[in-house]
């Protein structure tokens, strides 16, 4: 089930354009990252696929987005969801019950399951974002990175195929931003069609298929993470959105004029570092 997108344009009500003829394919089954400057147009390219843009805010468009089959300006946003889990920036406005579990399960209320079949659901999702044994407490009571798990949950119970996150660990530290795409990346493998919105890009190495960049509203590139990074490497006004890692490997090669891997960790380019530092060396030896 690919996304494409076909020479769509938006623009939001009394507003310019945001989104400036946007053509793109998203695979089936990829991990794809949106990313770019500020005020790019990320957030609204991640809520056309949804169907939120237009069918929520209105607005004017030109072109077409198709979720598999579906044109989804001739579909409605309840058909969407069957397909299209939405996690947005704004998180805690998807919340709307009182309780973790009454959140999570809510979801599922038309499902047409029994009360032990969304129960069991409910706390297979909990456990996947690291919310069990918060199932009583208020909502209201979570703190920001518990809420931002919340709402990953109450997506994840209902299975869709696809799922598209905007800044899917914003409100996480560190360590909780590196389980939660540990977690999406786990689903990606299970065939899960995975669409994240994301500016920190060293969160990404590990899993990115395709990275699309966006600036000012239009598609300024899309490619492999390997592809992408060389191309925001040669653009000044990009150049800051490189990961630091990437950043020591690029500089590197330009100095050096070797060519290493794909680096996804650290210690994936230590690894490669300390394979090449005899080289290196022996090479320095022969020419003194």
């Amino acid at each position: 089930m690919a996304i494409q997108f076909e020479n769509f344009s938006y623009a939001y009500p009394n507003s310019g354009i945001v989104l400036d003829d946007i053509t793109l394919t998203i695979p089936r089954g990829s991990f794809s990252v949106i990313t770019g400057p500020s005020s790019a147009g990320k957030t609204s390219l991640a809520l056309a696929i949804a169907g939120v843009v237009p069918h929520y805010f209105g607005g004017r468009q030109a072109g077409t987005v198709r979720v598999g089959n579906v044109v989804t300006a001739q579909s409605n946003m309840g058909e969407l969801a069957e397909q299209v889990g939405t996690v947005l920036a704004d998180y805690e406005s998807q919340l709307v019950a009182l309780t973790v579990a009454e959140e999570v399960a809510f979801g599922l209320e038309t499902s047409g399951l029994n009360r032990s079949q969304i129960a069991e659901l409910v706390s297979q999702a909990l456990a996947m974002v690291g919310l069990t044994g918060l199932e009583e407490r208020e909502v209201a009571a979570l703190s920001g990175g518990q809420k931002q798990r919340l709402a990953i949950a109450a997506v994840l119970v209902t299975e869709p195929e696809i799922l598209v996150l905007d800044e899917p660990a914003s409100a996480l530290d560190p360590e909780g931003a590196a389980g939660i795409y540990e977690l999406l990346y786990n689903l990606n493998c299970q065939g899960k069609t995975i669409v994240v919105v994301e500016h920190q890009l060293e969160r990404v190495l590990p899993y990115a298929s395709q990275v699309m960049v966006l600036q000012a509203g239009c598609l300024k590139f899309a490619g492999s993470l390997k592809q992408t990074l060389a191309f925001m490497w040669q653009q000044p006004d990009l150049k800051l959105g490189v990961p630091p890692l990437w950043a020591v490997k690029l500089t590197l090669e330009e100095q050096t004029g070797l060519v290493f891997e794909g680096w996804k960790t650290a210690e994936q380019a230590a690894s490669e570092l300390n394979k090449l530092l005899p080289t290196c060396e022996e090479g320095v030896a022969k020419s003194a």
